[in-house]
């Protein structure tokens, strides 16, 4: 079972992942996270991938795509992978497509968390003032949020015409948002 879980910063997309890989046994393959370890590293790819972010660009799909590929085999021998934080543009998807069907794989399920931004943005004003947490400042958030906005906007009607979209009320709690996931994902999985 390979799923994408899709929704702006603040969402609750992390929440959701983490009980996911406790109660399902998925590997969570997060570009960001992937993006720092290999820094750590110190491989020939994580000093260009350094490199890249210390001058202030994109790390290229190639790489991203690179990254992704290296985890493959460990998340089918857990049963599958959550993506987070990718793909983020038509050209990712398309990639990932490509990479998981050389693999006798696809994407089982496309979950996107619907928010109220105006309430997203309530909600990490309130977060800001009582943390102080930078990337909370109310002024970024809204850019993040719009830049979400518009990158993944080309993606829902892709995955859409595939079949295995499914939208899921974010703002609801923990739990209802939870029971919907699993919902989806028994019947995608059934």
């Amino acid at each position: 079972m390979n799923l994408i879980l899709f929704g702006p910063p603040a969402a609750g997309k992390g929440t959701q992942a983490k009980r996911l890989l406790e109660s399902r046994r998925m590997v969570q393959l997060s570009t960001g996270d992937m993006l720092r370890a290999a820094i750590a590293s110190g491989s020939e790819l994580g000093q260009r991938v350094q490199g890249i972010m210390q001058r202030g660009e994109l790390v290229s799909d190639e790489i991203v795509v690179a990254l992704i590929e290296e985890r493959l085999p460990e998340a089918e021998a857990a049963g599958g992978a959550i993506f987070d934080g990718f793909p983020r543009t038509i050209a990712q998807a398309q990639a990932l497509d490509l990479m998981l069907k050389g693999r006798g794989k696809r994407i089982n399920l496309v979950v996107r968390l619907r928010v109220d931004d105006p309430a997203l943005v309530e909600r990490v004003a309130g977060r800001f003032a009582e943390s102080g947490r930078a990337d909370d400042n109310p002024e970024s958030f809204k850019v993040r949020l719009a830049a979400y906005n518009a990158q993944t906007a080309p993606l829902l009607p892709y995955y859409q015409a595939q079949g295995n979209l499914i939208e899921v009320d974010g703002m609801g709690s923990i739990d209802a948002v939870a029971q919907a996931i699993d919902k989806a994902l028994d019947a995608a999985h059934g």
